[in-house]
């Protein structure tokens, strides 16, 4: 059986698929065709259905539900790995929680913030912690820093890689926004999970949700298993900014979210639906578990 399957070029995603795609596990019969797309081009093809098996945030999940199921296997979940706000001035959080910013002249105004995409939990968060500041330009992740340099915008949201190459460009955080939810909540952040379309047979569903975790299992036991294919999609990442990367976001969530990642994704998804900022969610989130 061939399915569609999308993920991000990113170290971490290219680490968990790697054995998958290149058949290094017995994947039971699944073959895979492979887009890969930066976050927010996976949570349009998402809303649009487009595909079998996908990468998305977990913000743009709540918008999904009922058409994809969230796999146990594959998900970024973690302490310490959220989104950073950046600016290449002194900002005060006092002040961006009034939406607002002062120049060197103590003159206020409304900034422009870079975010990676409308339905990034990364925004999700971003309007968790200022709900006032709300003056914002979607870029494509890898585009924020230098928009911050060139003054396109006052304040970036980094993600991913990003978060270890900012200060080598003379940028300054603002607020770690992962530590914020962290310290509100005391859970993990839950950034984006894998989910399966609810079309495919309830025994696919299981198989790749099997055949996922064997993936992660064996990048974990091969770490280097698959260096020349995480390289060949990191653009020009050091090899030791692709395994930070990897290690931020890959770890037990990724082999099985467990109690305590289900209760984190379900406290996001709560605390979302108390703010108003994603629609009502019927469907069972998590895949039913498989009798025997």
């Amino acid at each position: 059986m061939k399915l569609t399957l999308g993920f991000s070029p990113c170290p971490n995603d290219t680490f968990i698929f790697d054995a998958l795609i290149h058949h290094k596990i017995d994947t039971e019969g699944l073959e895979f065709e492979v887009f890969y797309d930066d976050v927010e081009t996976l949570n349009q093809k998402a809303f649009r259905g487009e595909l079998d098996v996908t990468k998305l945030s977990y913000h743009a999940f709540a918008y999904v539900a009922d058409k994809y199921v969230l796999l146990d296997a594959g998900s970024a979940l973690g302490y310490g790995v959220g989104p950073l706000l950046i600016s290449d001035v002194e900002i005060s959080i006092s002040d961006l929680k009034e939406g607002q910013i002062r120049n060197s002249k103590s003159e206020i105004r409304n900034p422009l913030i870079g975010i990676p995409g409308k339905y990034t939990t990364a925004n999700f968060l971003l309007g968790y912690a200022f709900p006032k500041a709300t003056n914002k330009v979607e870029l494509v992740f890898s585009d924020i820093e230098n928009a911050v340099l060139e003054g396109r915008v006052d304040v970036g949201l980094i993600i991913h890689e990003n978060r270890f190459t900012y200060q080598d460009k003379g940028l300054k955080k603002i607020i770690d926004l992962g530590d914020y939810w962290e310290k509100q909540t005391g859970c993990a952040i839950p950034l984006g999970g894998i989910v399966a379309n609810r079309n495919l047979p309830i025994d696919v569903q299981h198989k790749l949700n099997r055949v996922l975790r064997k993936s992660v299992e064996f990048a974990f036991a091969n770490p280097k298993s698959g260096l020349e294919f995480i390289r060949s999609h990191a653009q020009e990442m050091s090899e030791e900014v692709m395994y930070k990367h990897i290690e931020l976001y890959v770890n037990k969530y990724s082999v099985d979210l467990g109690e305590e990642g289900r209760k984190a994704i379900k406290l996001l998804f709560d605390t979302a639906l108390e703010n108003q900022t994603i629609p009502a969610i019927k469907a069972e989130l998590f895949l039913t578990p498989q009798a025997v």
